[in-house]
């Protein structure tokens, strides 16, 4: 008696734990509920050779989501800008480099050609044809985003 009694809990965990592993069976997952800035920047990108017919402000926002919340995007001649406030501690810099980052590994054939405390500069394509994103600080507490086709 006194030996199951020791296994109860021990079968009590296995059952447990059967009952969460089953193959075959997906686990729920609870993804982030927020937009992807790679899904934005991808969106904006294939937009620009139809000069971003197909955005809206909203699209652009997702970029801006992980640095700032006040995110404004409107489409102005011949190019998709959005603008935001950094959220962290005040520092337009350190958002900077977050969105250059997010351009480098999101757009894996665009060309980093600008790289500096201010300013950073991809492209896609040929000459003549070539999509340009500029990220650049805006002051000391703002990131401007910009994405254009020649």
């Amino acid at each position: 008696m006194q030996r199951n009694a020791m296994n109860l809990p021990v079968i009590r965990i296995l059952t447990l734990c059967s009952a969460i592993v089953i193959p075959g069976v997906p686990l729920t997952v609870h993804a982030d509920d927020s937009a992807s800035p790679c899904a934005a920047l991808k969106r904006i990108v294939a937009a620009a050779p139809q000069h971003f017919a197909s955005l809206s402000p909203d699209d652009g926002r997702a970029v801006a989501q992980p640095y700032g919340d006040d995110a404004q995007c409107a489409t102005s001649g011949g190019s998709f800008q959005c603008a935001w406030s950094a959220r962290d501690t005040g520092s337009g810099t350190n958002a900077l480099e977050g969105v250059g980052a997010d351009i480098a590994s999101c757009l894996p054939d665009a060309t980093h050609d600008v790289n500096s405390p201010g300013r950073q500069h991809f492209y896609l394509g040929q000459r003549g044809s070539r999509t340009e994103i500029t990220a650049q600080t805006d002051g000391s507490t703002r990131v401007k985003l910009s994405v254009s086709h020649q």
